[in-house]
């Protein structure tokens, strides 16, 4: 479970997460629904440990974010502006990242790929908008992470694409991730989310339940 217990950040003397509680289970996806620049991003960095709460707490499985851990130790993070090495191709980016943990397989790369769509030994300086967001969305996946934020993650993909990723939430759900999906586009949560949340000006609030 992660919980963010009463966190509170402020830039540029503005709040942009204003007393945020919930508690986030694994098994489940959540819908994070607000305008741009409602908090979305900044709550997503901040549960990834990417932004240190002024005030407040983030607890992964009983640890303290930032105070017994540095990072959630298994998460995958799909978030605006990420850097993928243009040089090589979308397998040896994989590749690359692998490195780190040493514990993805070259059939685990594989797999991830084909589950986005992405087929391709182009190098990345060649692929187009969607490309890079698929191979985005295999890196957040491929070491089968247990905590899954997603920031927009149908951004320039076609409508095969969207369905595409849609059907991969619903798996890593069945796996029993943990996913956050963040989005201005409501309509994009409502087949897959079993809980839709919306932010507004910082604050977070529950719009929806799934149906039993």
């Amino acid at each position: 479970m992660i919980e963010v217990k009463h966190v509170n950040k402020t830039l540029s003397h503005r709040l942009i997460l204003n007393d945020i509680n919930y508690n986030f289970e694994y098994g489940r996806v959540y819908g994070l629904c607000g305008p741009n620049g409602s908090g979305k991003t900044m709550l997503l960095r901040t549960i990834a440990g990417l932004l240190v709460p002024d005030s407040g707490e983030v607890v992964i499985d009983g640890k303290v974010l930032h105070k017994d851990i540095s990072f959630p130790p298994n998460v995958g993070l799909v978030i605006e502006n990420m850097t993928l090495l243009p040089q090589y191709s979308a397998m040896d980016n994989l590749r690359l990242i692998a490195e780190l943990k040493k514990i993805a397989t070259e059939e685990d790369m594989k797999t991830a790929l084909k589950r986005v769509g992405l087929d391709s030994d182009l190098k990345v300086r060649k692929f187009s908008l969607g490309m890079k967001q698929r191979l985005n969305i295999a890196q957040a996946i491929f070491e089968k992470q247990t905590v899954i934020l997603l920031d927009e993650p149908t951004n320039a993909l076609d409508e095969s694409g969207v369905q595409l990723i849609y059907q991969l939430i619903r798996e890593e759900k069945e796996r029993g991730a943990l996913v956050v999906v963040a989005t201005h586009h409501e309509a994009d949560l409502q087949e897959m989310c079993d809980t839709i949340l919306g932010i507004s000006e910082g604050k977070l609030y529950e719009k929806k339940q799934a149906a039993d």
